[in-house]
């Protein structure tokens, strides 16, 4: 045995003192920067919010949207590419120091919802969809994500020469989905490579608006949002006179029956305790007139699950219910489904890693877990490639309980101006510090 007498031990521990304090101002500098940066971008990054918010586009329709994208990440001085799956954007920050590259993504499509928020920069945009008028709004806070991303790749850009590695920004097209009969997405970016390719990530991160605290995060390791799937059923009946039901089979009546049965699968045929389950019928239409029993009724709608074995028997369930009720009823009913994604997972060892970048951003009673969220994200494609972290962002109206926020989706949603800082802050942060950590 070799006996410690302690000399040379105090040069020792200096140095590593002297090296982890190096380390941690180092960061400490790096937040720093990103601070006063961020609070320089801020205006414009409002002023980019709005103009998007006033010009939305639907899914793969986004032309305006990814030119104007473009052309602001031209002017940083970024390799930019245009044109990825339809109109996505991907641009390329190199640091001025070697390191990994990581990827920081967007989605940037509208939905086809007519806006009632009443504010001076509102949607007054129309179009026709799925053969209807309809208005279109970024009513799921897209113009929010695009204007954080864009503030935080001029937050990045102005850094460059300290960064020690490659920042790769996303911007996506038709989140909410393709059209019917296209390709779109998260799933075809990557198709086209946008995780391949001479700046392939070693992980990404995004963020979501959200009701809440405008400049609070929230987030949950592992499975955070739940799996999509589309489903459309027609139901067939027999057109007859309204006064005289018995000489025909009505599909209306039947298609009641079907909405109200489906409601019980997740409650009743489905073990709650295992995961949780959502089946909601969104559209319904049948008939032309009050006194006329129509041929046909179509329903389309969403199931949100949370388990791959609960997610095959609820689809199991759900088609035996609509097709056996059908027939009861002397109709005859199609069950179609369209998967859309997967549940949207968050890599445990990232996201332990990066919280205390939120923390920093946000500060750290700002930050706090969340319960699992029904909401879905193709974000999740991503995530099935690659180590992915996504957390939500609040933007609730101040003064405004919790519960009388208007959700995502609506015609009232509200994004409140004064958390798309933090929204910077947190993307820029979690970028510089996982490359500063490698």
């Amino acid at each position: 045995m070799i006996k410690n007498t302690g000399k040379g031990l105090k040069p020792l521990w200096l140095g590593l003192c002297a090296g982890l304090f190096s380390v941690a101002a180092s960061a400490q500098d790096f937040q720093t920067d990103i601070n006063k940066h961020s609070d320089a971008v801020e205006s414009e990054v409002i002023e980019l919010r709005h103009h998007f918010h006033q010009n939305p586009e639907l899914s793969n329709r986004e032309f305006e949207t990814s030119k104007k994208i473009a052309e602001f990440l031209t002017e940083l001085g970024l390799e930019v590419q245009t044109g990825v799956a339809h109109t996505g954007v991907v641009a390329v920050l190199k640091g001025g120091k070697p390191g990994p590259v990581v990827a920081l993504r967007s989605d940037i499509d509208a939905l086809p919802v007519t806006e009632t928020t009443g504010l001076p920069y509102a949607s007054t945009k129309r179009t026709t969809y799925l053969g209807r008028d309809v208005g279109v709004m970024h009513a799921c806070g897209h113009d929010a994500h695009i204007s954080i991303l864009m503030g935080a790749a001029k937050v990045l850009t102005s850094m460059r020469e300290d960064i020690p590695g490659t920042v790769k920004f996303i911007f996506q097209p038709a989140e909410e989905g393709a059209p019917k009969g296209e390709e779109g997405g998260a799933e075809l970016m990557i198709k086209e490579g946008v995780l391949g390719g001479e700046y392939a990530p070693e992980a990404i991160f995004g963020l979501h608006v959200w009701p809440g605290e405008a400049g609070s995060i929230i987030y949950r390791p592992r499975g955070a949002m739940a799996a999509s799937d589309t489903f459309y059923i027609t139901v067939d009946g027999k057109q007859t006179h309204g006064s005289s039901p018995w000489l025909g089979v009505d599909p209306v009546v039947t298609s009641a029956q079907i909405l109200s049965a489906i409601q019980t699968i997740p409650s009743r045929q489905l073990a709650i305790t295992a995961a949780p389950s959502v089946i909601t019928v969104g559209t319904i239409h049948g008939g032309v007139r009050h006194n006329i029993i129509p041929e046909v009724v179509e329903m389309s709608g969403t199931i949100r699950p949370f388990d791959k074995d609960v997610r095959k028997s609820l689809l199991a369930k759900l088609e035996k219910t609509v097709k056996h009720i059908a027939k009861s009823a002397g109709a005859e009913a199609t069950f179609e489904l369209q998967p859309n994604t997967p549940v949207t997972y968050n890599n445990v060892e990232l996201t332990n890693r990066m919280v205390p970048s939120l923390e920093k951003a946000a500060g750290k009673d700002m930050v706090s877990l969340n319960p699992v969220i029904m909401a879905a994200e193709d974000f999740a494609y991503y995530g099935e490639k690659i180590p992915a972290f996504f957390f939500m962002l609040g933007v609730g109206q101040d003064g405004v309980a919790l519960e009388d926020m208007p959700s995502n989706h609506r015609p009232d949603f509200f994004v409140n101006d004064r958390a798309l800082k933090t929204g910077v802050r947190a993307m820029a942060t979690v970028a510089v510090d996982y490359l500063s950590s490698k």
